[in-house]
């Protein structure tokens, strides 16, 4: 059995770029405005929350970040799969 990734390398390309230009602004929208409901806590406190805020909103998408930056692994030799022209 082979260990094939669920989703292929163009699709987690793309879904790279939804969640990047869409979903990254939106979670962005969202935190700032928990924390704008919220009391103003401390200047440290305020940071420590929006430092952890950054780095959880990465964790779910883990699996679709992995190896994009990576040139394509079933693109052929001669470049015929290739997005470029």
């Amino acid at each position: 059995m082979t260990d094939k990734p669920a989703l292929s390398y163009k699709a987690r390309r793309r879904w790279s770029l939804v969640i990047l230009l869409v979903g990254m602004p939106a979670y962005i929208v969202v935190a700032v405005t928990v924390m704008n409901w919220l009391d103003r806590p401390p200047m440290w406190v305020e940071l420590g929350v929006y430092i952890l805020l950054g780095i959880l909103w990465a964790l779910p998408f883990k699996f679709v970040f992995r190896g994009v930056g990576q040139a394509d692994p079933d693109a052929t030799e001669d470049g015929a799969d290739s997005e470029e022209p």
